[in-house]
């Protein structure tokens, strides 16, 4: 049987059509990421960052955040392996980030002996270095927040939507570095 237009009786709403996806879709998002990731990217991750830490040490602090335990704490190996995916990094540099973040002045985390193995560290953040958290972030949605003054209600929502997606996909591969993604 040919597929025939549905035709909404009366009493029933028109269905919505789906959009048609484009055969360069891959293409046409390389076009728009690439560079939104230097316009957008850059400058909220400089928010973050305010003037006092480098990118390395936000990082560290937005890991800890993010993927620590009770957003306080996190093990320094976890760091590493976090870090390490998404910059090249020394363990040396990693080493500074962290003994920079510990001294004054910014004093914003400690490193102790993990309870489960002697040979292995915990960064936490300090009380300064929860509250300097709370203003990075605070740094950091202000900075958002100007993109999102732009968008529609319609367009917030999909945008929400869109990323938590593009993690669930990335998150979902056996490498997230691997340059051509899986099955190629």
């Amino acid at each position: 049987m040919p597929d025939t237009p549905h035709i909404p009786t009366p009493q029933e709403p028109p269905r919505p059509q789906r959009p048609k996806v484009p055969a360069d879709a891959a293409a046409q998002f390389l076009e728009l990421y690439y560079p939104i990731h230097y316009k957008a990217g850059i400058g909220v991750e400089d928010a973050l960052r305010g003037s006092e830490l480098s990118r390395h040490q936000t990082a560290i602090l937005w890991l800890i955040h993010s993927q620590g335990d009770g957003g306080t704490q996190m093990r320094r190996k976890d760091i590493v392996a976090n870090l390490s995916s998404w910059f090249e990094i020394s363990n040396a540099a990693i080493t500074k980030a962290l003994r920079g973040m510990s001294a004054p002045p910014l004093a914003l985390v400690s490193q102790r002996e993990d309870p489960l193995s002697g040979r292995e560290k915990v960064v936490s953040l300090t009380p300064q270095g929860e509250a300097y958290l709370a203003e990075m972030i605070a740094r950091g949605t202000a900075y958002v927040q100007r993109i999102v003054d732009g968008l529609s209600d319609a367009q917030i929502v999909n945008g929400i939507d869109f990323f938590e997606r593009i993690s669930a996909v990335i998150d979902g591969w056996a490498d997230p570095n691997d340059s051509v993604g899986p099955n190629e």
